[in-house]
């Protein structure tokens, strides 16, 4: 059995933050001590880990409780969760679609100011007015 300390060290959660999903109800059947003190089996920091991995995949609340009622119904709701995952990973890649075209173009403008730096090429703005109409297009 886990203190929540432990469960905490173990799962990489504040303590705070465990309390929350205690409290929210996202961890099901929590145990307590003969002081009345929240314990945890392995089966619990299994699912807190899960939960965790949710909240890193931009689940709401309402949509891990919605996820965790799922889940206790047993295998019959499996292809209802698994849609709801799918959903998810879906507006997870367009996000990474995003972010990688941002990437991209903080890389472009290292490339630009690295040749501007070195001189390789003359510095241009789309802010500033064009001192060559060829130098406009590449610029900022």
């Amino acid at each position: 059995m886990y203190t929540m300390k432990q469960v905490c060290q173990e799962a990489g959660l504040t303590y705070e933050t465990l309390k929350f999903y205690c409290n929210q109800g996202l961890v099901p059947n929590v145990k307590r001590d003969k002081n009345n003190r929240r314990i945890f089996d392995d089966y619990d920091l299994a699912w807190i880990k899960s939960l965790i991995c949710l909240k890193k995949c931009e689940l709401s609340i309402a949509e891990m409780k919605e996820y965790l009622a799922m889940c206790l119904e047993g295998p019959a709701s499996i292809p209802r969760r698994k849609k709801m995952l799918t959903e998810k990973q879906a507006q997870l890649h367009a996000k990474i679609t995003s972010l990688q075209e941002a990437s991209n173009y903080i890389d472009w403008k290292h490339g630009f100011y690295d040749d501007v730096l070195s001189g390789k090429i003359p510095y241009t703005s789309n802010l500033l007015p064009p001192a060559d109409e060829e130098l406009w297009e590449a610029g900022e």
